[in-house]
């Protein structure tokens, strides 16, 4: 995985893995976490996206399992 770095005034950067499906967002106040079972089709529809905060409150966010990470 390669981490990219965005413009956003919530996510920092973000890393996606299209084997495993795992995206991981670092988010500029709260940290990173990682998000599990996010198609391809998913992630690119983010970056795409005019808002990649208001993509992820809406579209990833509560909708694929996720955690924390140290």
């Amino acid at each position: 995985m390669a981490i990219k770095k965005v413009e956003s005034s919530m996510v920092w950067a973000v890393d996606y893995d299209s084997k495993t499906k795992v995206l991981e967002v670092a988010f500029k106040r709260t940290g990173v976490f990682r998000y599990e079972g996010v198609p391809l089709s998913e992630y690119r529809s983010m970056m795409q996206s005019d808002s990649i905060g208001s993509y992820m409150r809406s579209c990833i966010i509560g909708t694929y399992p996720e955690r924390r990470l140290d």
